[in-house]
C-alpha cells in the first residue's frame, strides 16, 4: 500500500482556499500513484475555528466544500478533517472517501479541554460503541483502516483508549489526523506515543499533522509514520508543507526505515517564531513590520526574527532616544540595522517628553490641590513611563499613517518581563503581535547567540549580548533582577505551577520567591491587555493561560 501524508497549511475560515489546496494535494498524491492520502484535522475549516462554529452558514459551507472535494472523482482513498453536524450537534470529524463515494465518517472521541483547547465547548464526542475501523479495498486487498483525530492518541488521562479499541476491533492500520500545536520538545512525546501504540498493537500508524501559524499557535508539521514494530518509516518536514510518500507491506506491517531528524533546541524554537510571524502577517494581510530598536537584546532578537520571517525590505527599525539613552544603545541599534540591511530611522523624543510635562502641569496641580496631595508624593515611575508611551505612539503613528504599506507594530517584550509586569501599558507593550512573549529572558540570550552562530558572523553586536540590561528611563538605571535566578523561577511558576513552598524547597531564596510570586499575580491585568504572542512552550500567556485578574490567592 502506498500512503501519502499531506501536511498542509490551512487558514481558518478560508474554506475556498483550503479546498483549492486540498484538491492540489489529492491530484499530486494521485500522480505519485498513492492508494491513500491523509490530510490533517479540520483541514477544510482550518484549526481552531473557535466561535466560527456558532455560525450556521460556516458549518453549511464546510459541508458543501466536502462535497466539492468528492467531485474530483480521483481514484484514490482520502481521509480529511471537517466539521459534521447531526441532530443539532457538531462533531470534529473525518471523512473517508474514494472518488465521489463517501465510505464513512468518523467522529473524534476524546475532546481536550486543557491549555489552548476548548473542544467540548463546541463538539459532541463519539460514543465508545461506534469506534470501529472502516472497511476498504486497496489493490484487491482488504484493509481495515482505523481513524483517530488528534487527542484520540493522547489517551493517558482518559478511560477510553481509542487506538487499542480500533486494534481490538480488527484495524490493520491506523491513520491519525492532527492539528497538534508546537512547543519545544513535543516531537519526542509524539514519537514515544506512536511507537508505544504501534508496538503494543502490532499495527502501523500514520500520523499527519497540520503546519502553519494561526494567531498565537504554531503547527510544526513533522508528520510521522511508524510500522508495526514501532520503527520510523516516514517523517515530514518541520515548519513547512510537505507530501510524504510511504510504501508499506500491509500484510507484514513493515516498510523501509528512515532516520529521525536531528534536534537542535534553539534552531527549533527560532524557526517556530519565524513561521508564527510569517503566517500571522500573511494571513492577516499585513506586509511590513515596524520595531522600536533600543539597542537592547530583546529588540535586537525581535528584529532578526522579523527579517527572517518577512524579508529585510519589509522591516523598519526605529530608534527613539531620550536624554537617558546611552551612546552605545544608539550605535548598537544602528550596527544591527546595518548588519541586517533594513530601513532604519531615528526620532528624538526628548522635546515631546518636555511637552507632556508642560501640558500636564496645570491639571496635575489642580488634582493635587483637590485631594491635598504634595508633589513629593508623586510616583517617579510616572515620569519614566511617559517615555515608552511616547515611543509606542510614534510606532503606531507610522503604522497608521502609511496605510498602503500595511505596517504592523511588532512587540519586543519577553516572557519573563511579561510575567513580572516589568513593562508599560500602552508603552513598550504596544504591538499587534508579540514575537518574544513566550520566550524567557534566558532563552533570549541563547537565541541571540544562536543567530550569530547561524549566520557565521556577528549579526547581533557582541556588546548587546554582554551589556547589563537596562530600560534607560532614568540615570544609571538597570533592570532590578538577577535574570539567571528570576528567569527560570518564573518558568517554574508559569509552566510547572510550582507553589512558593515548593520553590523554596528547590533552593530559590525565600525573599526572591515572595517578590516574584507577588509580581506575577499583580501583573495579570496587564497581560489581559497585551498583544497575542507566538506560543513555543507548554504554557504560554494568552488563550492557554486563564487566570483571573481579581485573585487573592498568593500561593
Amino acid at each position: 500500500m502506498k500512503v501519502a501524508m499531506a501536511q498542509i497549511n490551512s487558514i481558518v475560515g478560508d474554506i475556498e482556499g483550503n479546498i483549492k489546496k486540498i484538491k492540489k494535494y489529492i491530484n499530486k498524491s494521485y500522480e505519485f500513484k498513492a492508494d491513500l492520502v491523509i490530510f490533517p484535522e479540520l483541514a477544510i475549516t482550518g484549526y481552531p475555528p473557535q466561535d466560527l462554529l456558532y455560525e450556521k452558514n460556516f458549518i453549511r459551507w464546510n459541508k458543501e466544500a466536502l462535497n466539492e472535494i468528492l467531485k474530483i472523482n480521483v481514484d484514490i482513498i482520502g481521509v480529511i478533517g471537517f466539521v459534521d453536524y447531526n441532530d443539532n450537534h457538531l462533531y470534529n470529524a473525518a471523512a473517508i472517501f474514494k472518488g465521489n463515494k463517501l465510505y464513512g465518517t468518523v467522529y473524534k472521541t476524546l475532546l481536550p479541554t486543557y491549555d489552548v483547547f476548548d473542544e467540548d465547548r463546541y463538539f459532541k464526542p463519539a460514543k465508545k460503541e461506534i469506534i470501529r475501523p472502516i472497511n476498504l479495498e486497496i489493490n484487491g486487498e482488504k484493509v481495515k483502516l482505523g481513524i483517530e483525530i488528534c487527542e484520540d492518541l493522547w489517551d493517558q488521562n482518559y478511560e477510553i483508549k481509542v487506538t487499542d479499541l480500533l486494534a481490538n476491533r480488527g484495524a490493520n492500520s491506523i491513520a491519525i489526523i492532527n492539528a497538534s500545536p508546537f512547543y519545544d520538545g513535543k516531537r519526542f512525546k509524539r514519537m514515544e506515543l506512536l511507537q508505544n501504540k504501534a508496538k503494543k498493537n502490532r499495527i502501523p500508524i500514520f500520523y499527519v499533522n497540520m503546519v502553519g501559524g494561526q494567531d498565537e499557535l504554531v503547527f510544526d508539521g513533522q508528520s510521522l509514520a511508524v510500522d508495526a514494530a514501532g520503527d520510523l518509516i516516514g517523517v515530514g518536514k518541520q515548519f513547512e508543507e510537505d507530501l510524504v510518500i510511504i510504501n508499506i507491506d500491509l500484510a507484514k506491517g513493515v516498510s523501509q526505515k528512515v532516520s529521525f531528524p536531528s534536534y537542535h533546541r534553539e534552531n527549533e524554537m527560532y524557526n517556530a517564531l519565524v513561521l508564527g510571524i510569517r503566517d500571522y502577517f500573511k494571513k492577516t494581510g499585513f506586509e511590513k513590520g515596524i520595531i522600536g530598536m533600543s539597542g537592547g537584546i530583546d529588540s535586537s532578537l525581535t528584529t532578526c526574527i522579523a527579517v527572517d520571517a518577512l524579508g529585510k525590505e519589509n522591516v523598519i527599525g526605529v530608534s527613539m532616544p531620550s536624554k537617558f539613552s546611552s551612546d552605545h544603545s544608539k550605535t548598537d541599534a544602528q550596527t544591527l540595522a546595518n548588519n541586517l540591511g533594513i530601513l532604519y530611522v531615528g526620532i528624538e523624543i526628548q522635546d515631546t517628553i518636555e511637552s507632556y510635562k508642560k501640558i500636564l502641569h496645570v491639571s496635575l496641580t489642580d488634582i493635587r490641590k483637590n485631594y491635598g496631595i504634595d508633589k513629593n508624593e508623586d510616583d517617579p515611575v510616572a515620569d519614566e513611563n511617559i517615555q515608552p508611551r511616547i515611543r509606542g505612539n510614534c510606532l503606531m503613528d507610522i503604522s497608521n499613517r502609511f496605510k498602503n504599506l500595511k505596517i504592523l507594530v511588532l512587540n519586543t517584550g519577553n516572557k519573563t518581563e511579561m510575567a513580572l509586569g516589568y513593562c508599560t501599558l500602552y508603552g513598550d507593550m504596544t504591538g499587534g503581535i508579540g514575537v518574544l512573549g513566550d520566550v524567557s529572558k534566558e532563552e533570549v540570550y541563547r537565541l541571540s547567540n544562536y543567530v550569530n552562530k547561524k549566520y557565521g558572523r556577528e549579526i547581533i553586536p557582541k556588546n548587546v549580548i554582554e551589556k547589563k540590561p537596562s530600560a534607560e528611563l532614568k540615570v544609571n538605571q538597570y533592570d532590578p533582577f538577577d535574570y539567571s535566578i528570576v528567569s527560570p523561577l518564573v518558568d517554574e511558576i508559569i509552566e510547572n505551577r510550582k507553589s512558593k513552598r515548593e520553590l523554596i524547597k528547590m533552593g530559590y531564596p525565600k525573599e526572591i520567591v515572595e517578590d516574584t510570586y507577588s509580581r506575577v499575580r499583580n501583573a495579570e491585568y496587564k497581560r489581559w491587555q497585551a498583544a497575542p504572542c507566538i506560543k513555543i512552550t507548554p504554557k504560554a500567556f494568552g488563550i492557554g493561560w486563564k487566570m483571573p485578574i481579581v485573585n487573592k490567592y498568593r500561593g
